[in-house]
């Protein structure tokens, strides 16, 4: 009843790397400014895009087609898009 009068805080995303890399369950997601703003749940290579595929939960602010994010793999923060 609560989720429903006041909305979900978090929300289930698929993104595309923009820049070369492979994301992995737990990897943190930020936004430009370095904020934690989720977690990557799962991701890999795509075979037929050749690059990075994934699902994060985000917080509230993140969640619209087109947003840049960034995937932090090995202490290095990668573009991705929503």
């Amino acid at each position: 009843m609560k989720q429903k009068e006041e909305g979900v805080q978090k929300k289930l995303k698929g993104f595309v790397m923009l820049e070369r890399g492979i994301p992995r369950q737990h990897y943190d997601v930020v936004n430009k400014k370095g904020e934690h703003i989720g977690e990557v749940t799962s991701g890999t290579m795509s075979p037929m895009m050749k690059q990075g595929i994934g699902m994060a939960y985000l917080n509230k602010g993140y969640w619209k087609t087109g947003t840049d994010i960034y995937i932090r793999i090995r202490n290095k923060d990668l573009k991705a898009k929503m």
